[in-house]
């Protein structure tokens, strides 16, 4: 029954490490490669989707797949769904700063697009639905009825928020790659289709996930807690 459990998550393992290798060969090969302080400002922007890719999107994908898949106690697999949540939202953050240093640095102006706005909304409210999980779920633990009666919410919001998250990194593929076509990037050249299939992988990884969310699981998984 363990092992059917983790077949629920063979598919979405393998678009996580296909969506990893393409943000990485895209950002290193095709844009030069990474740097926390350059005088190519590109290298630090170039920061950004590889930990909003792998940091936020992967790794907290694979905190709501860790509930479901690994046979392993209740409280073991809680303790990883938490911790793996934490790693996502803190890389999501320095993710968000890269963006924000890289502007600042190359005199561009914040927050000026749709991808942007929802950036900062979703971090925000990622960052609530972890603090909540930690103070009711884990600790110190609200009382049984509370936890009852927030399950089915904080699975909901999990979820809204996840979907948000796959939609605006999908929407921030399309962003930069629009300006690199207006700056003279061959529209059907090799980078271009990097970055659409990047995205692509991207929704079909996210997919997955939710998919694993509303798979049945093995009957001696104890979901008590969430799958979220």
């Amino acid at each position: 029954m363990a092992i059917r459990a983790l077949h629920l998550t063979i598919v979405p393992h393998a678009l996580a490490v296909a969506a990893a290798v393409m943000v990485l060969v895209w950002c290193i090969y095709f844009r030069g490669g990474l740097a926390w302080a350059s005088s190519n400002k590109n290298l630090i922007f170039n920061l950004h989707p590889v930990l909003m890719l792998i940091g936020f999107i992967i790794v907290g994908g694979e905190a709501i797949m860790s509930y479901k898949s690994l046979p392993l106690s209740k409280d073991v697999k809680k303790l990883i769904h938490l911790v793996l949540h934490a790693i996502a939202l803190i890389l999501g953050i320095i993710g968000i700063y890269t963006a924000f240093k890289y502007h600042n640095e190359s005199s561009i102006v914040n927050l000026y697009s749709l991808h942007s706005w929802l950036g900062i909304g979703i971090i925000v409210l990622y960052g609530i639905q972890w603090i909540y999980g930690f103070l009711v779920f884990f600790y110190p633990g609200g009382s049984a009825g509370l936890r009852s009666e927030s399950l089915p919410w904080h699975v909901l919001l999990g979820l809204f928020v996840y979907i948000l998250a796959v939609g605006n990194a999908a929407l921030g593929c399309l962003e930069k790659l629009t300006f690199l076509e207006n700056s003279g990037l061959a529209k059907y050249g090799a980078e271009a289709f990097l970055v659409n299939f990047t995205a692509v992988v991207t929704i079909l990884y996210g997919a997955f996930v939710v998919f694993t969310v509303f798979t049945k699981a093995p009957p001696e998984d104890d979901h008590s807690y969430s799958a979220i």
